[in-house]
C-alpha cells in the first residue's frame, strides 16, 4: 500500500486502485500534486497494466485549484516560460504512463479535478457525474493541459464553446460529446469499473503498455504546446486581472461544499456581473 497526505493506493496483480483524499473539499492543491507524483514514481517500478482513480469524497472527485491561493497572488512582472508549469509536466506524465488509467466519476469535477480526468485513458461516469473549466471567468485559462486536451477529446468548436462559457456540462452532455466514455447507473458503476480493471490487468503488460505508447502517439498533447499554455497562463496571472473575479467568486460562496455541488451558474454571474 502507498499513501501521501492526499493520495492513497494498493497494487494487486497488475492492477492499482487509487483514492483521492484530500479534506475537506477535495480541492486540487500542493498536497494532491505531491501525492500523485509519489503515486507515478511508485508505478513506475511495477508491473501495472490498469490504474483506476476515484475519490473518498461523496460529492467532489476534484473541487478544482485552491483559488484563495490564486487569488493571493499579486501582480507581477510576465516571466519567461522555457517549459510546461509542474501540474501540466505531472499529468502529462500521467497521459504517457505505460499503463490504463481510468477516472471513475460519481460527483463533481471542475477546474484542475477536470483536468486530471482530461489527462486520463478512460472516464466513466454515474448520472451524478458534472464536469466544468470555470477557469475564464475567472480570468485565466485551464492551465495544466485542459486547454490542450479538450479538443482532442470532444473536437475544437465544441471545446472553445465549453471552456470559453464555463458552464457544466452533464453527465449525459458528457457521453454524449464523447468526454465520458460510459456513463452506468450508481447501482452497477462499481462492478463495471470492477470488470474492466480487472479484464485489461489481464493481459500481458508489455502489450498494454506498446499500445498505450502507440496511441499516445498518434494523439498526443506535445510538450511545446503545453508549453504555451503555461505561458498564457503566466501573461494572465502576471497582468491581474484575475483577482477581483475569483473575489468575487469567493465571496459568493465559491469553494465551498454548499455553494459548488449545485449549478455553477450562481457564482458564475457572480464573476461576471461585478463592478
Amino acid at each position: 500500500m502507498g499513501e501521501s497526505e492526499a493520495v492513497r493506493w494498493t497494487v494487486d496483480g497488475h492492477v492499482a486502485r487509487v483514492v483521492i483524499d484530500q479534506p475537506p473539499t477535495n480541492v486540487m492543491g500542493g498536497e494532491l500534486v505531491v501525492g500523485l507524483t509519489a503515486l507515478l514514481d511508485d508505478l513506475d517500478g511495477r508491473d501495472v497494466c490498469v490504474a483506476v482513480f476515484r475519490s473518498a469524497d461523496p460529492d467532489f472527485f476534484v473541487m478544482h485549484g485552491d483559488v484563495e491561493l490564486l487569488v493571493s497572488v499579486p501582480p507581477h512582472d510576465a516571466p519567461e516560460v522555457t517549459e510546461p508549469n509542474v501540474a501540466a509536466v505531472l499529468l502529462e506524465r500521467l497521459a504517457r504512463a505505460p499503463y490504463l488509467s481510468i477516472g471513475a466519476l460519481d460527483g463533481v469535477a471542475r477546474g484542475g479535478g477536470c483536468e486530471l480526468l482530461c489527462a486520463m485513458d478512460l472516464r466513466i461516469g454515474t448520472p451524478r457525474a458534472v464536469i466544468g473549466q470555470p477557469e475564464v471567468p475567472m480570468g485565466i485559462l485551464p492551465g495544466a493541459g485542459g486547454t490542450t486536451r479538450w479538443p482532442h477529446l470532444v473536437g475544437r468548436g465544441r471545446a472553445l464553446e465549453i471552456v470559453l462559457t464555463g458552464r457544466d456540462v452533464s453527465a449525459e452532455e458528457a457521453l454524449a460529446i464523447g468526454w465520458l466514455d460510459e456513463l452506468v447507473p450508481a447501482e452497477h458503476f462499481d462492478d463495471r469499473i470492477e470488470a474492466l480493471a480487472r479484464r485489461v490487468g489481464s493481459m500481458p503488460p508489455a502489450s498494454v503498455a506498446a499500445v498505450k505508447r502507440v496511441v499516445t502517439e498518434s494523439v498526443g498533447t506535445s510538450l511545446e504546446v503545453l508549453r504555451v499554455e503555461s505561458e498564457e497562463l503566466g501573461r494572465l496571472m502576471a497582468a491581474g486581472a484575475q483577482i477581483e473575479p475569483m473575489r468575487r467568486f469567493l465571496a459568493a460562496g465559491g469553494q465551498t461544499r454548499d455553494a459548488e455541488v449545485g449549478s455553477i451558474e450562481p457564482l458564475l454571474d457572480a464573476m461576471l456581473d461585478g463592478p
